[in-house]
């Protein structure tokens, strides 16, 4: 059995920013359809990803804002962060946990920076898009251990 995660469905309040938002932060407009009103699909893949998001009107019934931890996993955190500053999109500075190899969902054990090691999976930053959905860099670079 594959089961292959490609698509996932982002609640927006409204289309046009939220489109012009993911493309400032270099995702690609696959599509843009509408049929109708009360239908409109936006389809749009960050770089480099086999997963894509897809948010429009009447696609969900979620409320604008709710999706939390989506990941990204980039090769190096701090360059992307300044690409995406650069491309006007304000992240909430590089961190890592110092608990475990996963961020917990709380700040207790944050710390700015990078993890002082670079390992796999534990330097973080986020950014969220016009409506308070949340996105989750998580560094994995090929040199890390």
């Amino acid at each position: 059995m594959e089961l292959r995660l490609e698509l996932i469905v982002l609640p927006v309040s409204d289309v046009d920013r939220a489109k012009d938002f993911y493309q400032a932060a270099g995702f690609h407009l696959d599509m843009d359809h509408t049929s109708d009103p009360s239908y409109r699909v936006v389809h749009m893949t960050p770089p480099g990803s086999p997963c894509s998001i897809l948010f429009g009107t009447g696609v969900t019934t979620a409320q604008p804002g709710t999706v939390r931890g989506l990941h990204l996993v980039v090769t190096d955190i701090e360059k992307t962060c300044r690409r995406l500053a650069e491309r006007g999109v304000k992240t909430g500075g590089v961190f890592h946990d110092t608990s475990d190899i996963f961020h917990r969902s709380t700040e207790d054990s944050r710390r700015a920076g990078p993890d002082p090691q670079r390992r796999r999976y534990r330097s973080y930053a986020t950014f969220s898009d016009p409506d308070g959905n949340e996105w989750v860099l998580q560094e994995a670079s090929a040199e890390s251990p």
